[in-house]
C-alpha cells in the first residue's frame, strides 16, 4: 500500500515543504531515497523501536521511502515522525488516511514513543501557511514558537500516541493559537546593565548614543580597566525595541540555529553576542555541510561585542567585511547557495598596545619601537575603515569615581536615540529596506548629506591631514547626519561635521606616531 505523509526541511532561514512516500510490498528489506543524510537513515532504527513500543508492529515485508524532491539533500532527525506515520497508514495501522493531506508533521522521536524538540519550527510554521495546509504537528516544546503565524492549526504534541489520535479524530484535538502581536506586546523585556551605574566617560556615553542612534559600528580602544567592556555592555540599553517585524525576523534566525529557549515564541529584545576571541571562522560567519548561521547572523538587529579585537584570528575578522556592507551573508555549496540576514552593529575593543599603556596619562608604555603600529597591524585597513566611530577611552579619575553627581539613565538617552531614529524612519521611508543612516546608500548620501562650502572645506582639510579614504568620507557624512538628528536639525552644519571627524583619529596613519 502506497500512502504519502508531508515534512519540511529548511534550507537557511526558509524551509521547503517535504513529500515522504511510504509503499510497503511484496519483498524485504527497507530502502530510503531521496538523499537523506545519516541522521535521516538511522531514524528507521528510532521509528521501529517507537512503533513497537507502542503496540504497533513493524512490516517485515519491503519498505521504500521517498523523500521528495529527490534532489535535495536531507538532514536531522525531525523526519522520524512523518516516516513513523506514513509506516502506520501503510500497514492500516492507521485508518482516517485522508487526514494526512491536511497536516504537516514533524519530530524527533525517542525509543518509547515520546517526541523531541525540533529546529527551524517558525521558517516550518510559515511554509505551512503560505502551502495552505490546514496544520502543524510538532513538539510541544516548539509550538508556542510556530503558534505566533497567525491563520494555522498548530498542535503541539508529546507522544506518537497523541499524533495518531489526533489524525484519527482531528476534531477532538485543540489547536494553539496565539496573537502575534499580543504576544510581542506582551513579551518581558530583561533587565540590562544602565549607563547610570557609569561614572564619567562622558564622551564615551555620547559616543555610543551616536552609535546607537545611527545604527554605527564603533571600536573602543583603552587601556586595561578603563570601562571598554562594561560600557559595550550597556549599548543595548539605549538601543530602540525591536519592530513587530524586527521581532520576527530575528526569531527565525534564532530558531533554525536552535537558539531559543523552551517554550518561548518570539525573540523580544534585541541581541548582544560576544563570542570569544578564539572563534574560527566557520562559526563566526556560519556554515557547515549544511549551512547553519554563525554569530554575524545571530546578531541579526542588535549588536556583535568582539572584546580584544587584535586577538582574533584575522580570517575570522575578514569575513566580516562582506556582511558589514551588504548586511547579508551568502554562503554557497556544490549544490546550494543560502543567504542569511547580518544587519548587525560591530562594536568592537582593544588595548592600544600589547602592553596595553600607551598614551596613558600615569603609567608608561614599556613596548618597544614600532610594536604599537604592529598590533594595530593585526586590524586590516579596509576591516578599520568599515567602523564608523574611533573612540579613545581614558581612565576614569578618582573625582568621578567619588562623585555623588546623578548620572543621566538609559532611558533619557534612549529617549534621543528613538527620536532620532524616528526621523530617519521618516526620512528613508520610501526606500526598501534602510531603516538608519549607516545602512544609506552612495546615492542617498548626495541627497540627505548637502555641504555648504564652509562644510566642504573642513572635511577638505580633514581628509588631506589624517590621509582618509574615500569609505572613511562616507562614514564622516554619515556620523555627522546622525549628530544632526540628535539635535533635530534638517541640515548637517560643521560643528556635526567637526564631531564626526574626531572619531576617525585612530586611523592607521595618526595613531602611534
Amino acid at each position: 500500500m502506497l500512502v504519502k505523509t508531508f515534512g519540511s526541511a529548511v534550507y537557511g532561514i526558509e524551509a521547503i515543504t517535504i513529500s515522504i512516500e511510504v509503499n510497503v510490498t511484496l519483498g524485504t528489506n527497507t530502502f530510503m531515497v531521496g538523499l537523506p543524510d545519516n541522521a535521516v537513515r538511522e531514524s528507521m532504527l528510532r521509528v521501529e523501536s517507537a512503533i513497537k513500543s507502542n503496540g504497533y508492529f513493524m512490516p517485515r515485508t519491503k519498505v521504500i521511502i521517498s523523500l521528495a524532491p529527490a534532489d535535495i539533500r536531507k538532514s536531522g532527525s525531525a523526519f522520524d515522525l512523518p516516516i513513523a506515520i506514513g509506516i502506520l497508514a501503510a500497514t492500516d495501522q492507521l485508518v482516517n488516511i485522508a487526514s494526512l493531506n491536511h497536516y504537516v508533521l514533524m519530530g524527533e522521536l525517542g525509543l518509547t514513543g515520546s517526541i523531541q524538540p525540533i529546529r527551524g519550527a517558525l521558517p516550518i510554521a510559515l511554509t505551512t501557511l503560505r502551502e495552505s495546509f490546514r496544520g502543524l504537528v510538532l513538539p510541544e516544546t516548539n509550538a508556542n514558537e510556530a503558534a505566533v503565524v497567525n491563520g494555522l492549526d498548530v498542535f503541539g504534541v508529546n507522544h506518537l500516541n497523541e499524533v495518531v489520535r489526533l489524525l484519527e479524530k482531528p476534531s477532538e484535538s485543540t489547536p494553539i493559537h496565539l496573537s502575534t502581536l499580543d504576544v510581542f506586546l506582551n513579551a518581558q523585556q530583561e533587565n540590562v546593565p544602565d549607563f547610570q551605574d557609569v561614572k564619567g566617560q562622558e564622551h564615551i556615553k555620547r559616543a555610543l548614543e551616536i552609535a546607537a542612534a545611527g545604527g554605527h559600528n564603533a571600536i573602543l580602544i583603552g587601556p586595561p580597566g578603563s570601562g571598554k567592556t562594561m560600557l559595550a555592555k550597556r549599548l543595548p540599553s539605549i538601543l530602540p525595541p525591536l519592530s513587530l517585524e524586527e521581532a520576527l525576523e530575528t526569531t527565525r534566525v534564532h530558531s533554525v540555529a536552535g537558539k531559543l529557549p523552551d517554550h518561548s515564541s518570539l525573540v523580544s529584545k534585541r541581541p548582544f553576542r560576544n563570542p570569544h576571541h578564539t572563534i574560527s571562522h566557520m562559526a563566526m560567519a556560519g556554515g557547515g555541510s549544511m549551512p547553519q548561521p554563525g554569530e554575524i547572523s545571530l546578531a541579526h538587529n542588535g549588536v556583535l561585542f568582539l572584546d580584544e579585537l587584535p586577538e582574533f584570528n584575522r580570517t575570522v575578522l575578514e569575513v566580516m567585511r562582506q556582511p558589514m556592507e551588504e548586511r547579508r551573508l551568502t554562503i554557497s555549496r556544490a549544490r546550494m547557495s543560502l543567504e542569511f540576514p547580518a544587519s548587525f552593529m560591530l562594536i568592537a575593543s582593544m588595548n592600544p598596545c600589547p602592553c596595553g599603556y600607551f598614551n596613558h596619562p600615569l603609567k608608561s608604555c614599556c613596548c618597544p619601537p614600532g610594536a604599537v603600529l604592529k598590533y594595530l597591524n593585526k586590524i586590516s585597513g579596509p576591516l578599520m575603515d568599515r567602523i564608523d566611530l574611533h573612540v579613545e577611552v581614558t581612565p576614569v579619575a578618582f573625582g568621578d569615581l567619588q562623585t555623588a553627581k546623578q548620572q543621566e539613565s538609559s532611558g533619557t538617552v534612549r529617549q534621543r536615540v528613538i527620536a532620532a531614529r524616528q526621523l530617519q524612519a521618516k526620512r528613508f521611508s520610501s526606500f526598501n529596506g534602510i531603516y538608519c543612516n549607516a545602512q544609506m546608500t552612495n546615492q542617498l548620501l548626495k541627497e540627505v548629506c548637502e555641504l555648504d562650502n564652509l562644510s566642504l572645506q573642513l572635511v577638505k582639510k580633514a581628509m588631506e591631514t589624517l590621509s582618509l579614504s574615500a569609505r572613511a568620507y562616507e562614514r564622516i557624512l554619515k556620523v555627522s547626519r546622525t549628530i544632526a538628528d540628535l539635535e533635530g536639525k534638517e541640515k548637517i552644519y560643521p560643528e556635526h561635521l567637526a564631531e564626526a571627524i574626531q572619531y576617525r583619529s585612530l586611523d592607521r596613519e595618526t595613531w602611534g606616531r
